[in-house]
């Protein structure tokens, strides 16, 4: 909101303050999209005079202004612009209505105007209101302003409000995406559209981060950062820490889109497996009803299209629907094969929401440790290790990919490749019911064993778990090898411990010889 409509008339009230009556010393152009305006009071060798500066960035994707009371100009490699204003005084600061613009008016009649319109950024040099120059070239369109038809005059009124269906947007089209977020188009009140309003024309700043990014608002939303009283120091902070920030936000946002996008589809997927399942548990087993077929066949006539029989599974009569081209037998192993299928069916939909649920519990730590990195460095490391780089097609590796994988008695055994990947086996993928297991004061691979719902782990299954963490460490060679032992709840990785280093709370160690599955 560094260029709201309602935050830029807060502010170029302040600016006023700041430069009324001074005049303007230089302005020029360090890099091609910024330029500096150095206002003072006089011209003096030693600088004794009051001075202002205000540095307007224009990228093509970003605008904003910063405001300082000393500035060094580079001695190389500026120039100087808008050289018709020079000692020219100060005569009037102005925002335009209903728009994201505002004048610096001069003597002589000369005007700057700050055009603030996201992409479409420019500053405009006016002269008897006519445009002579323009900063951004690229923007023909300038050429053809006419500034005493900048202001924007709209009908804000309740009536308008209800011919409108109640959408504030048309009233109120310089409130931005942030304020629009909070209302709701069609639903919201008059008396919660005011509110807003009042908000915004009474405002505190705020720096806060919203989806991800980082914004200056008038509302109190997302995760406050900073809380500023005046509007030039919030602009200031807001550009700073946008600077600091900048990169690293952009490459967040980025793979945090994609990851948000998977993610929704990675739910609906397993809301719609779940409803399945429950609708095949719900509706009568073909497998039942074969059953009552072939308990009740001396009752079915041939070439019968329906018949009703007595359900035994539930003490009750059923209506069933039969095939008149075939017998009644036939028409039973008709039942049993779909019946065959449902169980496929079924099996497969446990196998997808299994998958599926692993997918979630990888995205939901993916959002989670790029949210947390703080520098760009940790995050191109994380991102590349993830095969979650920018401008790369996003690639989720399934937990199947990650780790090296066995499988005993139906129970799957992970095991890490290197200390990170431990790490990432252990505080990922692991959780609390599964059975950690590494051989004891040896550096190796994590293993873990799956816990699989109402089965405990057997023997064979501890074994083998323990004789692969013996094979992957350096006790490889030993006859017998001592092997921890314990369920994940009791392993923890303190803050600052290195990769794949933890602490185990409770144990049990086993004697096993170090052997590859094969």
């Amino acid at each position: 909101m560094q260029n709201n409509y309602y935050f830029l008339r807060q502010l170029t009230k302040q600016v006023e303050t700041k430069i009324l009556g001074l005049k303007l010393m230089e302005c020029f152009s360090q890099e091609k999209d910024e330029l500096v305006f150095g206002f003072a009071a006089a011209r003096g060798k030693n600088r004794n005079y009051k001075e202002f500066y205000i540095k307007a960035v224009i990228l093509p994707d970003f605008s904003a202004l910063y405001f300082t009371d000393k500035f060094e100009r580079a001695r190389r490699n500026s120039v100087d612009l808008f050289e018709q204003l020079m000692d020219l005084e100060v005569t009037d600061v102005r925002q335009f209505q209903n728009e994201r613009c505002f004048a610096i008016d001069f003597e002589q009649n000369f005007s700057i105007v700050f055009k603030m319109y996201g992409t479409r950024s420019n500053i405009i040099l006016f002269h008897n209101q006519v445009v002579i120059e323009l900063f951004h070239n690229r923007i023909v369109s300038d050429k053809n302003l006419i500034i005493n038809q900048l202001d924007r005059t709209i009908d804000q009124s309740y009536e308008r409000f209800l011919s409108e269906g109640k959408d504030f947007r048309k009233l109120f089209p310089t409130f931005g995406k942030v304020v629009n977020a909070q209302l709701n188009v069609g639903s919201t009140t008059w008396e919660a559209t005011q509110k807003i309003v009042e908000q915004l024309e009474n405002p505190h700043y705020y720096l806060v981060r919203w989806e991800h990014q980082l914004h200056l608002s008038l509302l109190p939303v997302g995760e406050i950062i900073q809380e500023f009283e005046q509007p030039i120091e919030a602009m200031n902070a807001f550009y700073i820490a946008y600077n600091k920030v900048n990169t690293l936000d952009d490459e967040k946002v980025e793979v945090l889109r994609r990851l948000t996008k998977e993610k929704k589809q990675t739910e609906v997927y397993l809301q719609n497996s779940y409803q399945r399942m429950e609708s095949l548990d719900s509706e009568v087993k073909n497998e039942e009803i074969g059953h009552i077929l072939m308990a009740n066949l001396h009752q079915i006539e041939e070439r019968a299209e329906r018949v009703e029989l007595f359900d035994f599974y539930r003490n009750t009569t059923i209506s069933i629907k039969l095939r008149s081209d075939l017998s009644p037998q036939k028409n039973a192993e008709n039942f049993y094969r779909k019946s065959k299928n449902e169980k496929i069916e079924l099996e497969k939909i446990v196998e997808n929401i299994e998958s599926r649920e692993q997918l979630l519990a990888i995205i939901n730590g993916h959002i989670e440790n790029i949210e947390a990195a703080e520098n760009l460095k940790n995050l191109r490391s994380y991102l590349k290790a993830n095969g979650l780089a920018p401008n790369t097609k996003l690639k989720i590796q399934s937990y199947r990919e990650l780790f090296k994988r066995f499988e005993v008695e139906g129970f799957e055994i992970l095991v890490g490749k290197n200390s990170k990947n431990n790490d990432l086996l252990t505080q990922q993928y692991a959780y609390k019911e599964d059975l950690w297991l590494h051989a004891r004061d040896a550096t190796g691979s994590h293993v873990v064993v799956k816990y699989k719902a109402g089965k405990k782990f057997p023997n064979a299954v501890i074994e083998a778990a323990a004789s692969l963490a013996a094979y992957f460490s350096k006790r490889r060679n030993e006859t017998l090898a001592p092997v921890i032992v314990t369920p994940k709840k009791f392993v923890r990785k303190p803050k600052g411990f290195a990769d794949g280093q933890v602490i185990v709370e409770k144990e049990e160690v086993v004697m096993i010889e170090p052997k590859l599955l094969s």
